[in-house]
Parts: C-alpha cells; sequence; structure tokens
C-alpha cells in the first residue's frame, strides 16, 4: 500500500474535488484517484461527483470486481478520521392529516362502523325468529 497511514479530515479530503487533483473515502480509507480518472470505466464524472462525502456506499452499489478492488491499493493515501463524516439521517415522512375524501365528520364514520354490523345482526336475528314463529 502507498501512503504512510496518515489521517485526514473530510474537510482536507473534500478540498480535493477536481480533475487535477481528486481524492475520495471509501470504507475508512482516503484515495488519490487523479492518475485512474482518465481510465475509470464509468468515466472521470462518477469519480469526481463522489467527491467531498464518504463514497463507500456509491463504490459498494455500483458491485466492482475483487481485481478493481485490489486495484485500489495503488491509489491509498491514509485513512479518514470518522468522526468529521456526518452521520446519515433516516429520512422520515412529515406527519400528514388525515385526508376525509367524502368530508364526513371522523364521529359519524366511527358510529357506523359500531352501528352497522349491530343492524345486520339484529336483522339477521329478527328474521330468525320471525321464520321459526311462522312456521311453528
Amino acid at each position: 500500500m502507498g501512503g504512510d497511514g496518515k489521517v485526514f479530515t473530510l474537510a482536507e479530503v473534500a478540498e480535493h474535488n477536481h480533475s487535477k487533483d481528486c481524492w475520495l473515502v471509501i470504507d475508512g480509507k482516503v484515495f488519490d484517484v487523479t492518475k485512474f480518472l482518465d481510465d475509470h470505466p464509468g468515466g472521470d464524472e462518477v469519480l469526481l461527483s463522489a467527491t467531498g462525502k464518504d463514497a463507500t456506499d456509491d463504490f459498494e452499489d455500483v458491485g466492482h470486481s475483487t481485481s478493481a478492488k485490489a486495484m485500489m491499493d495503488e491509489f491509498y493515501v491514509g485513512n479518514i478520521d470518522t468522526s468529521t463524516i456526518p452521520s446519515k439521517v433516516k429520512y422520515t415522512a412529515p406527519k400528514q392529516p388525515h385526508y376525509n375524501q367524502d368530508k364526513t365528520p371522523e364521529f359519524i364514520i366511527k358510529v357506523l362502523q359500531f352501528l352497522v354490523p349491530l343492524l345486520i345482526l339484529g336483522l339477521a336475528v329478527g328474521i330468525r325468529f320471525y321464520t321459526k314463529s311462522a312456521s311453528a
């Protein structure tokens, strides 16, 4: 491996964000991929867009081969101070008010949900009682 195990902050790595000087953070390691920009199969834009952040997920999502991963050793310049990488924030959708399409008050809906089954049960019992008394 190249590099002497120097530790960089994300801000330091983010300064290397153009085609003449391009560094990436992958798996807690810092890589100077400037010399690889022209040879990268996905194009230099892909690498340049991954600067200034932890590019581990981007790298893994593509599904690089083991030979591509082994090639990274020659670009290694040090490690990242992980405390300088912002933690990932999980997105939670904002609370939405309940939408009542027909504008019926919620109370009426709840009453109907209670009464309709009772009415059906009462009707079934009444019909059964009426048919038994009529046949007797």
